[in-house]
């Protein structure tokens, strides 16, 4: 079992360096990237600054995935109490947590990696800002078929910047989240206009009542 505890100490240490670089390099790639990246023969992307964006890109996102996201500290236990109810998982990951598993794990839904990506969370609400946080969840979220970050999908979607992109354009991207492969933001169905126009008004709200400060400030 020496051997476990070694390999466990130089995974944790390896995390530890990268938590810490990541806290002000950008991110170069994610392992779901670099699978993406394999399977389609590339990807597009392109890492830009949270200043650099749009303010309306960073609200509709906390609006649409996780609008307690500064009042939080990796969890939101409301939303993991009503999704037991439920009985269903749905509206429970925050972007602390997605950010966790996006850069970090690989995709899918066992225990053990779960379990991973509480610990992770924990580690990167401790050492990130939650503007470091919504910055790098931002560049790496994946936004379209092979699209990587908000940059790439303003681009591919309405062919302007991140900084270019209007609160409707936002909106539909942010919209598009749950189903990126699926969900065009450039031609909406009924169903991604009316969310994308429901989270719209949810950014308005987050910014009026405060729950936009923390990345704002």
């Amino acid at each position: 079992m020496v051997w476990l505890r070694r390999v466990i100490l130089w995974a944790a240490a390896f995390v530890f360096v990268y938590l810490v670089v990541f806290a002000f390099v950008p991110v170069p790639a994610t392992p779901y990237m670099l699978a993406e990246s394999w399977r389609r023969g590339g990807i597009e992307r392109d890492w830009v600054a949270l200043s650099e964006m749009a303010p309306d890109v960073a609200r509709s996102v906390v609006a649409a995935e996780d609008a307690n996201f500064c009042l939080h500290w990796g969890f939101d236990m409301a939303a993991i109490r009503e999704a037991i109810v439920e009985g269903s998982g749905r509206g429970a990951s925050t972007i602390s947590q997605q950010t966790a598993k996006n850069v970090f794990l690989w995709q899918g839904r066992s225990w053990p990696r779960k379990a991973l990506e509480s610990v992770l969370t924990l580690a990167v609400e401790t050492m990130w800002t939650k503007k470091r946080i919504i910055e790098v969840y931002l560049n790496v979220a994946e936004m379209g078929p092979g699209v990587f970050g908000i940059e790439a999908a303003a681009q591919h979607w309405f062919g302007v910047g991140a900084d270019e992109l209007t609160a409707t354009q936002a909106a539909r991207i942010a919209a598009s989240l749950p189903d990126p492969k699926d969900r065009n933001p450039a031609r909406p169905s009924a169903f991604l206009r009316g969310r994308a126009n429901e989270i719209r008004s949810g950014a308005e709200t987050i910014l009026a009542d405060g729950r936009s400060g923390c990345f704002e400030r």
